[in-house]
């Protein structure tokens, strides 16, 4: 049995890089996307398919079933209700059975949404490398370990959907040292693993401190892009984030409450795009913040077992399930009526930016 490494995230990625220029991210060049100040906000829905599992326990192999993928014809109705086509990325289980893989090949039949991949190591065969905390991130393993799960999931998502994925999340948002090469040589078009301005490697993970909000170009050429998570720090003292919050997300701070005491008085939050653990009114103060900022581009996303109560910690009854499905429609509402913004794919969004791409 081969077991994973850890990779040096904290040594190898870059903390103070300008956001607007060019920088390494281990061995890839990382080229920012500039965007027009003027250009209509676009969003996209990216949704983690995957089986449910108590996320309080140990990783473990045998936590495979995946009921709750019949349970996203609830967004689906919304979705739909607003024009928005989700890209569901969807990992090995899912990918696997029929419970998982059935209920969406009937929305791609109709053309509801996209399929993209979602690589979880500890239930993704080949089942070399032990079951841990440490090789839960995909670019922890050893790169032909990382290689050859995502070609056994690339090839289960092409026999069971019937289509190729091009677009791209590590689990647990776990990129390591090969794999933005490795999605460049297996032909994928996107990856949406980054959660920018955030730094992983205290827990093992990647350090995407680096990155700002804006996609960018990676791969041989620039063919390939990047499209971070919307993720944003707002308050007072939001400014000041990149020095400051790291002093907040610590055990000795989390035992104190101060990233509590610090939400609380508005001086500064770490806000993501997503109906799981934000109020309505959290997600919409980070997209009118981040629109203020110049951003244009953002992405929404959610775990699919959140669509079945009990499947996930963010959705534990009927109630919470009502909540959660306000919270996303109220979002929807807000981008396209308040914020005047459109909905595209992660693949449409890559086309604009291919199209309006200097050319030599």
């Amino acid at each position: 049995m081969t077991a994973a490494h850890p990779t040096a995230a904290g040594d190898r990625a870059p903390r103070a890089a300008n956001r607007n220029r060019s920088f390494r991210f281990f061995d890839e060049t990382i080229v920012p996307v500039s965007m027009p100040s003027d250009a209509p906000p676009l969003l996209q829905v990216i949704v983690d398919t995957e089986e449910e599992f108590d996320w309080s326990r140990p990783f473990s192999r045998k936590t495979t079933g995946v009921r709750n993928v019949a349970h996203q014809l609830k967004t689906q109705a919304v979705f739909e209700r607003y024009g928005v086509k989700p890209t569901y990325v969807v990992d090995y289980p899912v990918a696997s059975q029929s419970g998982g893989y059935g209920p969406l090949r009937e929305l791609l039949a109709d053309g509801r949404c996209e399929i993209g991949a979602h690589l979880q190591p500890w239930v993704n065969p080949p089942f070399v490398e032990d079951v841990n905390y440490l090789s839960s991130f995909p670019g922890n393993l050893p790169p032909e370990i990382e290689r050859e799960k995502l070609a056994v999931l690339t090839g289960t998502i092409e026999r069971n959907l019937g289509v190729r994925p091009l677009v791209y999340r590590a689990g647990r948002y776990g990129l390591g040292p090969r794999s933005l090469g490795l999605l460049d040589r297996l032909g994928y078009e996107i990856d949406a693993s980054v959660l920018p301005g955030v730094d992983l490697s205290r827990r093992f993970g990647p350090d995407f401190s680096g990155f700002g909000p804006q996609p960018f170009r990676f791969g041989d050429a620039g063919r390939r892009l990047g499209i971070p998570l919307t993720v944003g720090h707002v308050g007072a003292l939001a400014g000041q984030a990149r020095a400051l919050y790291p002093w907040l997300d610590t055990r000795p701070a989390d035992r104190l409450m101060l990233k509590a005491a610090a939400s609380r008085l508005r001086l500064m939050e770490r806000i993501q795009l997503s109906p799981e653990g934000f109020t309505l009114v959290e997600q919409v103060r980070l997209v009118r913040t981040l629109l203020a900022r110049g951003q244009r581009v953002f992405n929404l996303s959610y775990h699919s077992p959140s669509l079945m109560p009990g499947g996930a910690p963010y959705v534990r009854d009927a109630d919470d399930l009502a909540h959660f499905l306000d919270r996303l429609e109220g979002l929807l509402d807000f981008f396209v009526n308040q914020a005047k913004g459109r909905f595209v794919t992660p693949l449409e969004l890559k086309q604009r930016l291919d199209r309006s791409a200097p050319h030599d």
